[in-house]
Formats: structure tokens, sequence, C-alpha cells
């Protein structure tokens, strides 16, 4: 029997590098699909009780064995590159053997870099857009006690992705911008955005606003979750968002809390922070934020005290479910374990 052929569209990528003064904007679209083969199982053989099947030849074909192999076929998906594994931002090495294509440490209080890795290139950041948002909603001074309705708008029609808020859920302000820090709620933070005076035009024009104030040259904001490739920004713009989130109070705690329990109509309802490092006792941590959309990869950013140093830290377009983890820890033992007389910062770029 012949072997099915699998067909696969082919990826179309587009990119392009725009030098802006001393940073790096990268911009690019990518496409990729995969078209799943169908599997046909063969149709079993009626046998009569009064006569046994006659044993098979070696050299007969086995039919069985034919749709076993039907069965088995399984359907083949190109994997989406982030947009960092379309510059190849990955090829750069650095000492650490970090899996994030993009890293920076700085000393929180001299602006020292200690480590930088392709810090200046744009990249789409998921939901540590929504650390934006949060400095947005307490700088413009809205009540924490007003009570916001979900509703379809805060729907996911761009990845998809799922809620445990379902439309009708109403909460505080403050409880949707707990659950938008913590637990990274997409309907959350968009529910936020859209009862911003003058809705969500009116947010994300807030957003460009407060990055453009804080010097963020590299970053451009769309919407509030994150969700969109086009809220893109630079390991070393972020550091100055992170920055600025921390002297907010409200945001350091809402962000690091291990969990949250709110009211959903008659049902009490567990969320938990989706950095697992805020409950680890090796860690001291001020502020932090987590993203994830293929497009970005898996990105981390904090607020962190080690070896006696306020330290920003920025890990972005990271591969593997816990690899951001994985280059935080890293850090954390390089730092500890450098003398500060000795201490050599690094810098790698491609």
């Amino acid at each position: 029997m012949k072997k099915k052929l699998f067909n696969l569209l082919s990826v179309a990528l587009v990119g392009s590098v725009i030098a802006v003064g001393s940073s790096v904007t990268l911009t690019a679209t990518a496409h990729a699909a995969g078209q799943s083969a169908k599997a046909s199982e063969a149709s079993s053989r009626t046998v009569r009780k009064a006569k046994p099947a006659p044993k098979r030849s070696a050299r007969t074909p086995s039919k069985v064995k034919v749709a076993a192999a039907a069965t088995a076929t399984a359907a083949v998906v190109a994997a989406k590159p982030s947009f960092g594994q379309i510059y190849g931002l990955h090829s750069v090495s650095d000492p650490l053997d970090l899996k994030s294509s993009v890293a920076l440490v700085m000393d929180q209080d001299t602006n020292e870099v200690l480590l930088s890795k392709n810090s200046q290139a744009v990249l789409p950041i998921a939901s540590i857009t929504k650390l934006m948002t949060a400095l947005v909603v307490v700088e413009a001074g809205l009540s924490l006690d007003d009570m916001l309705t979900v509703t379809e708008e805060d729907i996911d029609t761009e990845k998809g992705s799922r809620s445990r808020l379902a439309v009708g859920t109403r909460l505080t302000r403050g409880e949707m911008l707990h659950l938008a820090l913590m637990s990274s709620e997409n309907r959350a933070a968009n529910a936020l955005g859209r009862h911003y005076p003058g809705g969500l035009a009116a947010f994300a024009s807030a957003m460009n606003l407060k990055a453009k104030a804080l010097g963020m040259t590299d970053t451009h904001y769309v919407e509030p979750t994150g969700l969109s490739s086009r809220n893109q920004s630079s390991a070393k713009d972020l550091a100055v968002l992170v920055k600025a989130a921390h002297e907010h109070h409200l945001l350091r705690e809402l962000s690091t809390s291990p969990e949250h329990q709110v009211a959903v109509g008659r049902r009490q309802m567990q969320f938990h922070n989706t950095n697992g490092l805020v409950r680890s006792p090796s860690w001291d941590i001020g502020l932090q934020k987590t993203g994830y959309i293929a497009e970005a990869g898996r990105c981390l950013v904090m607020q962190a005290q080690l070896a006696g140093r306020k330290l920003i830290m920025v890990f972005l377009d990271s591969t593997g479910k816990y690899s951001r983890i994985g280059d935080a820890e890293r850090v954390r033992k390089w730092i500890s374990t450098q003398p500060t007389e000795t201490f050599r910062p690094v810098s790698t770029s491609s």
C-alpha cells in the first residue's frame, strides 16, 4: 500500500531591520500553517463461528497492518516561530548559556548594566504589556472600588485563549487589576482598558503617551492585554518600565502575591501567580510580570534583591515552558557567586 503524503504549506517570512539612533527596531511578518492528513481504518472481516479463519500467508498483505499504520499516522503542524527565531537572535551566545534570546540585568539604583544580550532588539512582549496597563490605570486615579463587568468585548478573538472570567462577571477595578497582574487574566486587562475614559482607543493612546514620557523610544502598544504581537518593546525599554512601576506600592503588592481569592457570583474562585519564583525562599522579588504568545516566546520581567543589590531583570523570547525561570536562576547564581570588587558585566549582541 502506498504511503500517504503530508502536505505542508510553505512558511512566509518577511523581516526587516530599521536602525533608529542607537537602538535597533526589528519588524517581521510570519505565517506558518500545517495541513493534517486523514487516516482511515480498514474494516474488520466478519468471521463465522462455525469455521475458523484460515492462516494468512507470510507474503499476503495484511489488512490489519495497513489499518494500524493508517491509524498511527499523525497530523504534522508546522510550529509558528517567534520573532526572535525569525531574526536569528537565538544564534547569539552568552557566558551564562541563557535560553532567552534577549536579556538585560541592570542595577536599579545606579543603572549599571550587568548583563546585556540583544537588549536593543524590538520584539513582541505578550503579557508584559499588562505592567503598562496597570501603571496607566493606577496613575489615572480611577477608583479601585468601581464595579466593572466582563462583556463579550473582552473575549479574546486574537488568539482564542480561555478565561475563567465568564461574560457577566462583575468585579471591582482593584480585583481586575490584581488578576491582570498576578494571574495575567486577559479579560480582566481588557475590561480595565475598556472602562477607561474614552474606551480602548483612548487607553492605548494613554499607554503610548506614558511610554513616551518615560523615554521608551522602542515601545508601541495597540491594546492592553498583550495578545497582539503588535505590542512591542526592547529589553532596555522594559527595564525603564519595571523601574517606574516599582515606585507604586500597589503594583508591587499585587504582582507578587502568590494567590488571591475572589467572589464570582456565589462562588469563591482561587487564582495563582503565573511566576512560581514568588513562592521561592531563594528569591526576594519586589515586582514581576510574565508573558507568552507564540510570536514573543516566554517572557519575564522582575525587580529583585540579590547579593545586597536591587536588580531589574528582563528575559524575552525564551524557548521552553520553564526556560525563563531557569534563566532567572542562572542569573541569581551568577550574581551571588561573583565577588563585588571583581564583578565584570557581560554584553553580547547580534
